[in-house]
């Protein structure tokens, strides 16, 4: 299973593209899954400024580093959220929060996703990771009491906002990935199977497999893989460690920091977590997956300096060719 290995930059948008890509280098990374930051990836300015572009495919270029996707998450988190608050000033550039008016961050964040199509066609990649947001991920514990309706308006809700940029991917030939992620439209198993139907299962709407989310609320990372097999447009490594039930541990992280002892999770580098990882390998391998397998590094108890080439390592490690043969044909007397 030769595939490319990336590291997804998100984690390193304090550092110059530079020299993340410096430091990618010099651990062996085959390339990076570059996150649209001002430090990295500039949107608005590559869809207009052609010296720009190139001069990021050249920086890639001298470290000998390919790029097979990049990625929006921060600012597609503002296209269906409800509500825009101090939570995404933070996250968003200044052009798309504007004068804070929520609907406005939310047109001008659908914008710019529609720009990031238009870049990654230009960059020659054909895939876009990140996050849509939700108008009802607030309604989560049900109660106060939350209508049929209103649960069905907000899948009408991304649809009615997604489908549009949606059209412009199509007609670059790129893919959205979505993380399934708590705080988006699809979140786990279900949400992610009504979150297809949302859009009529149009083919520019798939997901990019990060089990981390996944196993911290009990859905099994494989069984998404075998029954999305052909939605798994992307795949990001990160690991999740699950403590002891002690009887005051819940699931939902109790507003406690990463790293808190007191958690019943958190994020743990690569292959330091519970992920069923080789199992999961498997089964990119039975449905075909042929792309990129990119590190997404966090571990509030490791530096990243440690952590992201010892994940490279143990991604490598799982990476075997497949059989030529099946093992049992040596037994055959012909």
């Amino acid at each position: 299973m030769t595939r490319p290995v990336t590291l997804f930059t998100g984690q390193w948008a304090d550092l110059p593209l530079d020299e993340v890509a410096s430091l990618a280098q010099g651990w062996g990374y085959d390339g990076l899954e570059v996150a649209c930051s001002p430090n990295h990836l500039d949107v608005r300015r590559a869809a207009d400024d052609r010296l720009y572009l190139n001069e990021r495919l050249e920086l890639l270029r001298r470290h000998e580093l390919s790029v097979f996707a990049i990625s929006n998450h921060l600012t597609g988190q503002a296209v269906c959220d409800d509500p825009i608050d101090f939570r995404h000033r933070s996250i968003v550039s200044s052009a798309i929060w504007g004068d804070g008016n929520a609907e406005g961050v939310r047109q001008r964040a659908a914008d710019e996703l529609k720009l990031t199509a238009v870049v990654a066609r230009k960059l020659g990649v054909d895939t876009v990771v990140g996050f849509t947001g939700s108008r009802i991920w607030k309604y989560l514990a049900m109660f106060p009491p939350v209508s049929e309706e209103a649960i069905d308006d907000g899948f009408q809700d991304f649809a009615d906002r997604w489908n549009p940029i949606l059209d412009v991917f199509d007609g670059e030939g790129v893919r959205f990935a979505l993380e399934v992620h708590p705080s988006e439209i699809a979140y786990d198993y279900w949400s992610s199977m009504r979150s297809l139907d949302a859009i009529d299962r149009r083919k520019a709407f798939g997901f990019n497999w990060d089990p981390s989310h996944m196993l911290w609320q009990g859905i099994d990372p494989v069984a998404f893989i075998e029954d999305f097999r052909d939605r798994i447009f992307h795949v990001d490594c990160k690991d999740t460690r699950i403590r002891p039930v002690d009887g005051r541990r819940g699931i939902l992280g109790s507003h406690l920091p990463w790293g808190d002892s007191r958690r019943r999770w958190d994020f743990v580098s690569t292959g330091r977590g519970d992920v069923p990882w080789e199992d999961c390998f498997r089964a990119l391998r039975k449905i075909g997956y042929d792309g990129p397998i990119s590190v997404e590094w966090e571990d509030a108890g490791m530096d990243r300096l440690h952590g992201a080439p010892q994940a490279l390592a143990f991604v490598r490690s799982l990476l075997w060719n497949e059989p030529s043969a099946s093992f049992d044909s040596a037994f055959s007397a012909d």
